[in-house]
């Protein structure tokens, strides 16, 4: 039996005319948060946006693979602000939307949106690494240290203003969060390319060009390998890492009354939204409202997950453990 299908009780599985005020809270609306990231997102968009194409022009320029390198590398910032923004602006979009089929709003946006960036970014990434093999194989190129030194210097400014705009937003968005990750990482590269910039000026090593175009490539995969793998988790509604599923059932299980706990689901549908279902077979006669209580209150306080939806079912019933194959 399924709690919310007896007439003695209301829409929500509670017995009519008990008062039910605790443990319902579904957390805050991702889209309403969201509205608070629109503006360092859209401030963002435009700085990295527009020094991208200065990157770029100098970076043919000075003939600095560092320089490109880094460019490339804010191209994929700028495509991870936009589709930020864009997921934002949708899902605030079908919060105003009434009859939509999308029953889970469309929060999942913004865990694709983080997907494609860490796959642009590991593209970038080996893109860098075979052209530095490539520079360090063929003859000395010169290149344009001051231009190239004064370029990644305001680069470096645009960045750190970006990295302080983001920094709130990315506690609570994996989207925000792999947009941040970026910025931080082209901090790096800038000051690589500045580095570099001064030591060819100094000694006239050109192959430090590429040396510090390869360092910046290495120094993203690791950090988008992670993002993606974080991204991929959600998209295949993988349990959360840090809820262990057996300790969660046992604890279900000790619930008075509970005799059996089956097919518990454990997912996050995308940043901070995570839910748990659960089957909980009780003894004939228990009060299911005691129980569905106690299992709200065990996982809102040993988890922090509101969302969550149990089915009751009475030990007499037979059916279910035999249909539910998943």
């Amino acid at each position: 039996m399924m709690v919310g299908m007896d007439h003695t009780r209301d829409e929500h599985g509670h017995p009519k005319g008990h008062d039910h005020e605790h443990g319902h809270s579904h957390g805050p609306s991702l889209a309403t948060a969201g509205t608070r990231h629109i503006k360092p997102l859209g401030i963002s968009f435009v700085l990295i946006g527009g020094y991208f194409f200065v990157e770029l022009i100098a970076g043919f320029w000075t003939g600095s693979l560092a320089l490109l390198s880094d460019a490339g590398h804010m191209l994929t910032d700028v495509i991870g602000l936009g589709m930020a923004l864009a997921a934002i602006q949708l899902a605030i979009r079908h919060k105003s939307e009434t009859g939509s089929r999308h029953t889970f709003g469309l929060y999942r946006l913004e865990i694709l949106a983080a997907f494609v960036n860490a796959l642009l970014l590991f593209a970038v990434a080996i893109y860098v690494l075979i052209e530095a093999v490539q520079r360090f194989s063929a003859n000395d190129q010169e290149l344009l240290g001051v231009p190239m030194l004064i370029v990644a210097t305001i680069g470096l400014v645009v960045n750190i203003i970006v990295f302080f705009l983001l920094r709130e937003g990315a506690k609570e968005s994996l989207n925000m969060k792999g947009a941040y990750l970026e910025v931080v990482a082209d901090m790096l590269g800038s000051v690589a390319v500045i580095a570099a910039a001064v030591i060819y000026e100094f000694t006239g090593w050109s192959w430090i060009d590429p040396l510090f175009a390869a360092v910046i490539g290495l120094w993203i995969l690791p950090r988008t390998y992670h993002l993606g793998r974080q991204a991929l988790m959600v998209l295949l509604q993988s349990a959360p890492s840090h809820i262990d599923l057996d300790d969660l059932g046992n604890q279900l299980e000790s619930i008075g009354d509970v005799v059996d706990v089956h097919e518990l689901h454990v997912w996050t549908l995308t940043s901070q939204m995570e839910s748990v279902s659960a089957h909980l077979t009780a003894l004939d006669g228990a009060d299911h409202h005691s129980i569905l209580d106690q299992a709200r209150e065990l996982v809102a306080a040993t988890y922090g997950i509101d969302h969550t939806t149990f089915q009751i079912e009475p030990e007499s019933h037979v059916g279910c453990q035999q249909d539910c194959t998943w």
